[in-house]
């Protein structure tokens, strides 16, 4: 080829390559077009980065969330959390009344509304006759004794999702812990509130926690009543003394130093105030199913003042549903709970528990749901309750999380994972949830869980702020149970009985010295001492009468030989649990 033609053959080269380059770009031009089509052809479903459900789920919710009796939550919101989302009147989301006892979850960061709903399920479940438990940790439920104010915003908000909003107060109850802050004082005896839970309340580890519980059994087996701290102090300054050592060979002893970290702990409660929480009237945790007229009784727990005590109030809280668990019979399945108990800041409960209080928990979560009673967890996020409890929970309220470190982003994960199959992409939902927005699922009457359902929750009818000092202290003023617990009683017991009998042995021993005391004072502390113990004997056998008597009333209706079995096997199982009991 001569080298006049190489110029012609770079521009053909050149048109060559510009014309493959159109033909790519028109083949990617029409790939595009065809993927859009195939796109706008396709439903409308969630692909990555978004969160709505498709057209045609409302149906499928609607019939999910259809029960006999419902608690009732919200409506469903559908679009876009990005963008608009609109309230479906249409399609209401709550709870199957038969089916609260199956327990339930409520969580959510900070200020995404949890107290709200919590306040606004008290309500719908005291409308339907059902007592609920409350734990008011920084006093804003208060507002449940007072009607709620007309704003314009908040009817708006209930005619969006079909709520008939109309300002409303409910029959209360304020309680406290011991009487420090205010209410009707809850107070229990050591013995009942067992030593598993005292060992939560004093950080005990597992040694000292397996002291503590030698030293119940002892005080027990010799009828020594532990009513208060001071008769705890004095068994144990007891069994480390000479004449108490010799008493525990049989079954073990108790050191010197293990001792020492008990009182210690002992003396640690008292100075923040908790020897309050401890002694008689004991409460009877029975009270708190009340109703009045058609309404359920709101028994709600005011412990502002405690706040600062955690683990305190948390092990208190879990005394209180185990002591449910014991005195309450069993009912199966019913139409609809007995008592709904809300377990406000549970990861408190959680924190530095032993294994075997966990055992406990667990134990008492399953078990007590044939009492007739449902418990609701409520905390920031699923990770804090462990998972034997959570698989426990088929009923679950979870509001807005938050992903701003790593830890953040794998527990927003597991949450998600936590929820039933559904076209949400719910990590990124959860995320983009607002105030009183809530992803929800719920068990079925048939026990199968109901679809997943963006949820705006009803807006509370009683005040959503705190009731005023004067509001609280007329309700407690009203309240017939501030007769029955308001006045602390100091009756004989474990101190008293080992305080007469280390006053006789020292009398002896100085007889024996011949510097003691005459005969005569042996003599009076001898009659003394046996009149606190025939005090104490009929004081005893007059509060087994009447449980015998209680005992007659309630088992009337037995009328099988395969129902008193069943009673035995649970009276046997109730005993195991945190080792408390009735005196």
């Amino acid at each position: 080829m001569s080298d006049a033609s190489t110029p012609d053959l770079a521009r053909l080269r050149e048109a060559a390559a510009a014309a493959q380059a159109a033909l790519d770009e028109a083949e990617r031009a029409a790939a595009e077009q065809a993927a859009a089509d195939e796109r706008a052809a396709a439903p409308a479903g969630p692909t990555a980065g978004q969160a709505q459900a498709p057209e045609g789920y409302a149906a499928e919710v609607a019939a999910g969330y259809a029960a006999e009796a419902t608690l009732p939550l919200g409506a469903l919101l559908e679009g876009d959390p990005g963008g608009e989302a609109t309230p479906n009147s249409q399609v209401q989301v709550g709870f199957a009344l038969s089916m609260l006892n199956r327990h339930g979850l409520v969580a959510g960061a900070t200020g995404t509304g949890k107290t709200k709903t919590l306040q606004g399920m008290a309500e719908g479940l005291s409308q339907a006759g059902v007592p609920v438990f409350l734990a008011d940790i920084k006093g804003d439920l208060s507002g449940l004794a007072v009607p709620g104010a007309d704003n314009p915003k908040v009817a708006e908000r209930a005619a969006s999702i079909g709520q008939d909003w109309t300002p409303t107060q409910y029959p209360v109850e304020f309680y406290s812990l011991g009487g420090i802050g205010k209410g009707v004082p809850i107070r229990t005896t050591v013995t009942d509130f067992g030593p598993l839970l005292m060992s939560k309340v004093l950080g005990l580890n597992a040694t000292q926690e397996s002291s503590l519980s030698l030293i119940f059994h002892w005080a027990d087996s010799k009828g020594l009543a532990l009513l208060d701290l001071k008769d705890l102090q004095s068994v144990i300054a007891y069994l480390t003394s000479d004449e108490g050592k010799a008493e525990l060979k049989g079954i073990g002893g108790v050191s010197a130093a293990t001792a020492g970290v008990i009182l210690r702990e002992i003396v640690g409660l008292e100075s923040q105030g908790a020897d309050a929480f401890f002694g008689e009237p004991a409460f009877a945790t029975s009270d708190l199913i009340a109703t009045h007229g058609d309404l359920g009784v709101l028994s709600v727990l005011e412990l502002p003042a405690v706040q600062d005590r955690p683990q305190l109030f948390s092990t208190f809280l879990m005394w209180l549903l185990a002591d449910l668990f014991q005195e309450l019979p069993e009912v199966g399945d019913a139409d609809k709970p007995k008592l709904v108990f809300f377990f406000d800041e549970a990861h408190l409960l959680f924190a530095d528990a032993s294994k075997d209080f966990l055992q406990q928990v667990v134990q008492t979560v399953r078990l007590i749901r044939s009492k007739g009673v449902g418990v609701f967890f409520v905390t920031q996020s699923p990770k804090d309750v462990p998972a034997d409890v959570l698989a426990q929970l088929g009923n679950r309220v979870q509001h807005a999380l938050r992903a701003f470190t790593p830890d953040d982003a794998a527990a927003l994960r597991a949450a998600a994972r936590t929820f039933p199959t559904s076209p949400y992409d719910l990590e990124r939902l959860l995320q983009e949830l607002g105030t009183g927005e809530a992803v929800v699922t719920v068990l079925t009457e048939k026990g199968a869980p109901a679809p997943v359902a963006w949820t705006r929750v009803r807006a509370p009818q009683a005040s959503m702020e705190p009731a005023g000092d004067e509001v609280i202290d007329r309700v407690v003023a009203a309240s017939p149970k501030q007769a029955t617990y308001g006045t602390p009683v100091d009756a004989e017991s474990a101190f008293e009985l080992l305080q007469a009998k280390a006053q006789e042995q020292a009398a002896d021993r100085a007889a024996a010295d011949g510097d003691g005391p005459v005969a005569e004072d042996r003599d009076r502390l001898a009659k003394d001492r046996a009149r606190i113990e025939k005090e104490a004997a009929t004081r005893e056998r007059a509060e087994t009468r009447a449980k015998e008597k209680a005992a007659r009333d309630r088992n009337r209706v037995v009328t099988s030989l395969a129902r008193t079995a069943g009673t035995v096997i649970v009276r046997e199982l109730t005993r195991s649990l945190f080792g408390t009991r009735r005196r």
